[in-house]
């Protein structure tokens, strides 16, 4: 390949990089639920700079996909609902959780959720722990 059909190959992939598409996702969201996914997303990445934001799940329901928070393994996964943001933890039976953030999906043995509504505010501090301790577990299960 010529470097004039790299650039454009590497401009391609930039224009559709995961972190524009959750862009695009969170701007689908009018209003207070696409400004909540938006401050979760900021969190997320402040909390673990390390974190690799991704698009998963896209099908002909969901064309645009899911976002997706990993470091090493799935840490959290976002999506916006009628009446709430999720904030999905696929292995969050496992993380403490001492403040009690985790508010749905509670009699799964594997997975553990917050649903965020409108009028509700965000224990930063609580969070960030969670999302610590999310990374804290995959990285302890990471092959060597």
């Amino acid at each position: 390949m010529n470097k004039k059909v790299k650039a454009i190959s590497r401009l391609l992939m930039e224009v559709n990089s995961p972190s524009q598409q959750i862009e695009a996702i969170i701007e689908k969201y009018h209003g207070w639920r696409g400004e909540r996914l938006s401050q979760l997303r900021t969190l997320i990445k402040k909390t673990d700079p390390a974190m690799v934001e991704e698009v998963k799940w896209k099908k002909p329901s969901n064309p645009s996909g899911v976002p997706v928070w990993s470091h090493q393994g799935i840490v959290c996964i976002g999506e916006g609902l009628k009446n709430a943001v999720r904030l999905t933890f696929p292995k969050g039976a496992q993380v403490k959780d001492p403040k009690k953030l985790f508010n749905t999906r509670l009699a799964s043995k594997t997975v553990r959720a917050i649903d965020f509504h409108e009028e509700d505010t965000i224990d930063e501090g609580a969070l960030k722990n969670l999302i610590l301790e999310a990374v804290k577990l995959n990285l302890l299960k990471a092959p060597r």
